[in-house]
């Protein structure tokens, strides 16, 4: 499955993916966790030291080499020069496998060892001084996305990914990628605001959203919540005296949450496998090639000096396609 978290800042979205992944993470499935917020914190909701967390590779750094492995023997793709973050996979593509060892995980992903499992961790990189008026967050993000579009996922195998804060990542397809939408509201104004603006964004899209409460007291909060997001509201969340400890660098074990925590986790990834079945994966892959569409006459063909659109393979659709390689 592949799943977002998304909500406005300081709205604990960071912090609730992180939960979600342990939770994954202890019952052994597969995890590939990716922070993609502008601000990277994800690392350290997952237990690492800062200067651990510094030292991960940026997959931004490394797009060159995420291109030409992506592309293979791809004959639309007549270089990794002219691929774009919107670039479909097609016959000849190498596909990417949550389960597996390939040059892309080995440049980019890390494992980290939580006490209930192991996870592969991948981060954009942080948005540095040096990109201010030079490069946009999304030039980073598109690594992300390039990713997504090649990833072949089955049933109990995860990807995660921490989105930027707001409604950021309708800047481009990435908010697409995904079979389910976690979006993080705190029960005030400011809060649930960005759900409804992420909702009428999303609209024409196909995207499943679910909104998780956080931060909520008492019946009050839930019943603010269920007024504004309706059947939308899947679940709430309290106050962690876990999630304090884990804050200060001091996290009991995983099985010491709070019951009540760990039945809105286990709520979470029911939702989340409930997706698979209903996977239109033909949706999937035109949302795909639409997107890339709309990049190259908007800016990918002058950047390229190519036309894109003849990278896009009208037969190919995204799964376990015998047309790509493993």
């Amino acid at each position: 499955m592949k799943i977002a978290f998304v909500g406005k800042g300081g709205s604990g979205k960071t912090t609730l993916s992180s939960l979600f992944i342990r939770h994954l993470a202890a019952a052994g499935a597969p995890v590939v966790a990716v922070d993609a917020d502008i601000n990277q914190h994800l690392g350290a909701a997952l237990g690492l030291e800062e200067t651990e967390a510094a030292a991960l590779p940026a997959m931004g750094e490394r797009l060159p080499l995420i291109k030409d492995y992506l592309r293979g023997s791809n004959p639309r793709i007549a270089s990794a020069e002219t691929m774009i973050k919107t670039t479909p996979p097609g016959a000849g593509s190498r596909l990417l496998r949550v389960d597996e060892t390939n040059p892309v995980y080995d440049a980019c992903a890390r494992p980290v060892e939580l006490d209930g499992g192991v996870v592969r961790l991948m981060v954009t990189g942080p948005f540095t001084e040096a990109d201010v008026g030079v490069a946009c967050y999304h030039s980073k993000t598109g690594a992300v996305e390039l990713c997504l579009n090649h990833l072949v996922d089955g049933p109990g195998e995860y990807v995660v990914v921490d989105m930027t804060a707001g409604s950021d990542s309708f800047a481009s397809g990435l908010f697409t990628r995904f079979d389910i939408t976690f979006l993080v509201a705190e029960p005030t104004r400011k809060g649930v605001s960005v759900y409804r603006q992420y909702k009428e964004y999303a609209r024409d899209f196909g995207v499943t959203l679910k909104v998780v409460g956080n931060k909520v007291q008492n019946q009050d909060d839930i019943d603010f919540l269920r007024a504004e997001a309706g059947d939308d509201l899947l679940v709430t969340v309290g106050h962690s005296d876990w999630v304090r400890a884990m804050e200060k660098g001091r996290p009991p074990r995983f099985e010491a949450l709070e019951e009540t925590n760990r039945r809105s986790l286990h709520t979470l990834r029911a939702a989340a496998d409930a997706t698979y079945g209903l996977r239109d994966r033909e949706r999937y892959t035109r949302q795909m090639v639409q997107f890339h569409l709309k990049n190259a006459v908007g800016w990918g063909n002058a950047r390229t000096g190519t036309d894109l659109a003849e990278q896009v393979d009208p037969g190919f659709v995204l799964g376990e396609n015998p047309l790509a390689t493993a």
